[in-house]
């Protein structure tokens, strides 16, 4: 069958209506249809979160010697920076962008008619051969991926130091109720101690907050998060634009009364902190003794921290990816850098401007992981040119974030899901946006997948073995519902993740204390082994 061209073409911003789907009534409903965008947003710790950040200014040492557990100066990265992509409403993954395969890997082929279910005709299927595969991120794609092709039009540094892993998992279609966001999870591991979390004892990881996220919502994103998992304090705060990110920064009218002179801001916080150890050390605020060492710990990390974030911050411009040359190009202290996203593209395009703007916070360590929600990915419209366009779109921001995190010589961990997926009927859109592929012509949730990308600034991260896959899809594109525990259940799927993430750091064995024994075998699901990275301890 041919696409008959009777749609308008749709701009990657357009709102999506479907005859089968009700008018969007919910944020969520609006998001998923393209109906708003999927705004950023930044979870910021309570005063006595920030006791357990990380900050690269030097203070005093009888300062620092007032709580030992305050940890502060310049150090190397502890864990690998984590940015998740949330695209809401259904989009496609498998096949048409990354390879879905039997029980033998991505590269165990599916039949000619599954390939078709998922979008792409007979003289486009992917072949033992090597035919319309590409594997140049180690993770094989589809060579004619829109997601891939922006991913490789931005991301252009050591590309080949990339490896990944894709997870067949259905999940339901157009709801927020999936449970896919692995944030807390990538949390409670990177704060924990000894593979021990405990909210009250927090480890610190990165230097202002231990999250971004893309909407103010619990989950931080489109898609919710496990609610066994969710830490009450890290609670989201919406940034929009890079106007917000400038805004996680406030030292008040202390830096303009020293004419932003941070050695005597610095100076000043100081000596506040050692006056208020003084009278600390005077009064009793707890009738418990243990309780009232700990309470006054927190106090007195808290003017430490102060000190030390007022001297690393004095401009809130430092936060905003418009005057960072290595994402608008331009030369900095390190070299010259061609535009990751140029200015124009920032001020023009929202998605870009909130990935620049959560990427740069998350890989410079100011926030250890973060999420993008890109909204109006409940694509099956008829056609295969929008979705396509909109492929392309959110395979840049990924590519951009890659791309940061190479210039920064940091590694990376990205991880991209939707909530349920899409299917085609065989009807072929000859557009040229729709580039002969089958048009998507409703929702479909046995054919959903997620997908994990690595990047290691020193090597092609190494997987267990050459599957690139965990879990598997039958042959006619549908997922294998008992081939893992996470290919049926989304709660496992983060679980699943979570492990991965861990076992980039060598810390896969504390797995069962720290999440449950929910996985287990736990090495059936471990692809990643630990990278070849010097991470501090």
């Amino acid at each position: 069958m041919k696409f008959r061209n009777k749609h308008h073409v749709l701009s990657p911003d357009a709102p999506l209506l479907h005859p089968d789907h009700p008018r969007p009534v919910t944020r969520r409903d609006m998001i998923r249809q393209g109906f708003l965008g999927g705004v950023g947003s930044a979870f910021i710790p309570s005063v006595f979160n920030l006791f357990s950040t990380n900050a690269h200014a030097t203070v005093a040492g009888d300062i620092q010697a007032m709580n030992p557990g305050c940890t502060l100066g310049t150090e190397s990265l502890k864990k690998v920076p984590f940015i998740c992509f949330d695209l809401a409403g259904g989009a496609n993954f498998a096949g048409s962008n990354v390879l879905v395969g039997g029980s033998g890997g991505q590269m165990d082929m599916l039949t000619t008619a599954g390939y078709s279910k998922l979008g792409l005709p007979a003289d486009m299927i992917p072949t033992d051969a090597g035919d319309n595969v590409d594997t140049d991120l180690g993770l094989a794609f589809h060579s004619d991926s829109q997601i891939l092709a922006g991913i490789k039009e931005r991301f252009v540094t050591n590309i080949n130091n990339t490896n990944g892993v894709v997870i067949p998992a259905r999940s339901d279609n157009d709801t927020g109720n999936n449970p896919h966001n692995p944030m807390y999870g990538i949390a409670r591991y990177a704060l924990s101690q000894n593979g021990t979390f405990d909210e009250n004892n927090m480890g610190s990881w990165a230097q202002l907050m231990a999250l971004v996220g893309s909407r103010s919502s619990m989950s931080g994103g489109n898609s919710m998060a496990p609610g066994d998992l969710m830490v009450s304090s890290l609670q989201p705060t919406k940034v929009d634009r890079a106007s917000d990110a400038r805004g996680l920064i406030n030292t008040g009218s202390l830096m303009s009364l020293f004419n932003n002179d941070t050695a005597v801001a610095a100076q000043v916080l100081e000596a506040m902190a050692r006056m208020s150890d003084d009278k600390l050390s005077r009064i009793q605020l707890l009738s418990d003794s243990n309780a009232d060492a700990n309470l006054k710990d927190m106090i007195r990390c808290g003017y430490v921290k102060s000190s030390d974030i007022a001297a690393s911050f004095s401009s809130p411009a430092i936060l905003d990816p418009f005057n960072d040359a290595r994402i608008v190009g331009g030369a900095d202290a390190n070299g010259s850098f061609t535009p990751i996203f140029t200015a124009d593209e920032l001020n023009s395009d929202r998605e870009f401007q909130k990935t620049a703007s959560i990427m740069k916070l998350v890989i410079e360590g100011r926030a250890g992981a973060g999420c993008v929600t890109i909204g109006g990915y409940d694509y099956h419209t008829g056609d295969r040119r929008t979705g396509e366009a909109r492929d392309l779109r959110a395979g840049r921001c990924m590519g951009a974030c890659l791309e940061y995190a190479a210039r920064h010589g940091v590694p990376l961990m990205l991880y991209v899901f939707s909530d349920g997926s899409v299917a085609s009927n065989g009807m072929i859109d000859d557009s040229p946006g729709g580039r002969g592929k089958g048009v998507w012509t409703g929702d479909n949730s046995s054919t959903a997948c997620s997908f994990i990308l690595v990047y290691n600034p020193n090597s092609r991260p190494v997987l267990v073995d050459d599957t690139r896959q965990i879990g598997n899809m039958r042959s006619d594109a549908s997922v294998n519902t008992g081939s893992s525990p996470a290919a049926n259940n989304v709660n496992l799927l983060v679980d699943t993740v979570v492990l991965n993430y861990m076992a980039l750091h060598g810390h896969q064995g504390q797995f069962a204390n720290l999440m449950g024994g929910s996985l287990g075998n736990i090495d059936s699901w471990t692809k990643f082994t630990q990278l070849d990275y010097n991470f501090a301890t």
